[in-house]
Parts: structure tokens; sequence; C-alpha cells
């Protein structure tokens, strides 16, 4: 099976008869694990504008693809509408969570939506130059950027525990603001970037170590690395790399280093697959306790297999350290597919049985999955 049959046949056939709300906009994602049940019309901004950027791309990608363009195109644009016509706020921070039809929306809890936001709304700029989506984008990405360097910001499903920096953060203002820069081109969206990764390099990156949560003391959260986000953050970066000149991590054989490291340091040799969590030196996350609730989130799921490390894993690998890729690919295809015209089933124990529960946000993600596979396809479509 090639990752565009995949892409196409699969995932994205799945989400499209599935997801889309052809009454009042956006994606319905609220669905239970073996995407058999429908268990909330809620709507979570996060994965309002993560489905606006993927089905602009693939739009953008109809030819590669051989999908109907117009049928993505319209996808991402109604799910951009409702994200700018419900979910913003009047002091241009985002809702966290809607209702279906957007009537009722919830405060603004996540700078991590509002960066999502910003994410649907490059991807529809893309499409639709010239209607000021970038506009919203870069508005919400400066003032995300703002906000995070003042330490005025929530991070709601994870907020930063005190005394402690958060990778995640600097990760995703390198991610969105990538993507920003291209639709919009600006100067200051290019800026976010640089800063972003001066971040990483100074506070997170050790030698090729990647610290999730440093801080001044030695405990379980400064200890714990988390081998997805570094993966995902290798691509972000080479993606970057013309904006980042004379950074260390514009350099893709140093990225390739950080990349392979992390897949070593998460990788389980008993079952195969990728760690939630793990300590520095390997294995379980160890180290003096407090009572922070992201601590226990770490203690209690560490061993889990999750879609998104997976699939980042899967598209980190084929592009800076391809030697370890067939490995990753592997096991993804052995432990993740659920057949024809099925998505993922995301959530899995360690020896790769489909667990039932939350992760992040009640919803099956539409995002990280049937990216990875679209920039393998492109990828393979360079080579």
């Amino acid at each position: 099976m090639t990752h565009r049959d995949h892409l196409v046949d699969d995932v994205l056939a799945w989400w499209s008869a599935n997801g889309p709300d052809r009454e009042h906009g956006g994606v319905l994602t609220c669905w239970d694990n073996a995407g058999t049940r429908l268990v909330s019309t809620d709507k979570y901004t996060w994965s309002q504008g993560r489905w606006a950027w993927l089905t602009a791309r693939v739009a953008l990608a109809e030819k590669l693809l051989g999908v109907d363009g117009a049928w993505y195109a319209e996808q991402a644009l109604c799910t951009a509408r409702f994200v700018r016509d419900h979910a913003l706020l009047p002091d241009c921070t985002t809702a966290f969570v809607t209702d279906r039809t957007g009537a009722e929306a919830g405060p603004h809890t996540s700078v991590y939506a509002d960066l999502f936001a910003a994410l649907g709304f490059a991807g529809v700029e893309r499409l639709r130059p010239g209607e000021d989506w970038g506009g919203f984008a870069e508005d919400l990405l400066l003032r995300s950027a703002a906000a995070i360097e003042d330490g005025r910001f929530r991070s709601d499903p994870y907020p930063v525990p005190v005394g402690h920096r958060s990778f995640g953060l600097p990760m995703i203002l390198v991610g969105v603001g990538e993507q920003v820069h291209r639709a919009t081109g600006s100067a200051a969206s290019a800026d976010v970037v640089r800063r972003a990764a001066r971040e990483i390099e100074e506070h997170h990156l050790d030698g090729d170590d990647v610290a999730e949560m440093p801080s001044a003391t030695d405990g379980l959260l400064s200890r714990h690395r988390t081998p997805g986000h570094v993966l995902e953050a290798t691509w972000f970066l080479h993606h970057a790399r013309d904006l980042l000149a004379g950074s260390a991590l514009a350099d893709p054989d140093r990225l390739a280093r950080v990349a392979v490291r992390a897949l070593g340091l998460g990788w389980d040799g008993g079952h195969g697959g990728l760690l939630r969590y793990v300590d520095r030196d390997g294995g379980a996350p160890t180290g003096a306790r407090t009572d922070d609730p992201y601590e226990a989130l770490v203690v209690d799921t560490w061993d889990t297999k999750l879609w998104w490390p997976h699939a980042e894993a899967l598209y980190a690998t084929a592009l800076l350290a391809p030697d370890h890729h067939a490995r990753v690919h592997d096991y993804v295809f052995a432990t993740f597919l659920e057949g024809a015209g099925r998505e993922w089933t995301q959530i899995r124990s360690r020896d790769g049985t489909p667990v039932e529960k939350t992760v992040a946000l009640p919803v099956k993600d539409p995002f990280h999955i049937a990216r990875a596979l679209l920039m393998l396809v492109e990828l393979e479509g360079e080579a």
C-alpha cells in the first residue's frame, strides 16, 4: 500500500464521510477511538483550525493526490468562516470550544487554540489570497507570541507548571509561524520563528537532547522527555531553515542527530513503537514528584502508544533519518491501520491494544496522520 493510497482511500475517505458538518460548517471530531460513535457535537477550536489547514493543503495538492480539490477547498473555507464568525473573540483570542452551531462559545483558555486557528487561516489564505485570512492568521500569531514571551498566557489542556519552561510553546510557534510566513511573506512572522528557535536553542537543547520542561530543580518534570514532540519539531525546523540563517537548528545534520536521539530514547525495545514519555536516560520517567496534574499524566500514561508521535516519526525519519524509517513504517502499518476506508485507531496501550480514553482533547484527531501522509507523498514526489 502506498502512502498516497492510504491517505486518500482510507484516512481522507473516512474523514470526508464522517467529519464535515454540512449544516453549520466546520468538522465534527468528538468520535470514540474506533470511529464508530459520535459522542459530542461540541467543536474545539484547536481541531477546527487544524481541519481548515489540512483541507486547504489537500486542495492545493489535488493533482498530486488525484482528489476533488474544489470539495476540499470548500471544507477549508467553511471551517475558517466558522472559526472567524463563532470562535474568534473580541480581544482577538479564540474560544477553546463552541457548541455545534457556534451560538455558545466557551472562554479563551488556550494559546494553542489561538495558534491552530492561525494555522487554519494561513492555509485558507493560500487558497483565497486577498480576503484577509492572512491578516487574521498573523494577528493571532503575533498576539500569541507576545503573550507567551510575557508569560501572560493559558495553555489548556496542559498548563505549564510553575518554575518550568515548556518546549511545546516555542515548538508550535516555529511550526505555525513558518506556515503563516509562507502564506503572507511577512517579516513579523519570520521574526516569530527566529525568536522561537532561539528559545529552543538556548533553553531546551543540550547537545542532541531536548528537554521538554527544563527547570532549576531536578524533578520528574525536568527529567522527562517527549520523543514525539522532538521528532515533530525537527521537521518544523527543517522546513523553516531558510528563516534561521546562522542558527544551529538550521543544520540538517544536527536536526538528524536530534531526531535519531529522540527516536532511540523513546523506542520500546519490548513491543516496538514510541513511548509517550520517557526519562532523560530512557525508560519510565523518574525523579522527585509534586502534586502537579501534568506530572500525574506523565506517570500514568508514559507507556501508551499514540497516533500522533508515530505519524510525526514517519515523516521525520523519511525526511531526516531515512536509515531509521523502515523500522517506524513497519511498526505503524502493522499496529495502527484498521482496514479499507477506515481511519487509525489512534489510542493504544503499550502492547498495541486499543484503549478508550481521552488524550489532550476528547476528540478523534483529524490532523497528524493525514498531514504526515500528505507530506510523505510530497516528499516522494520530489525524489
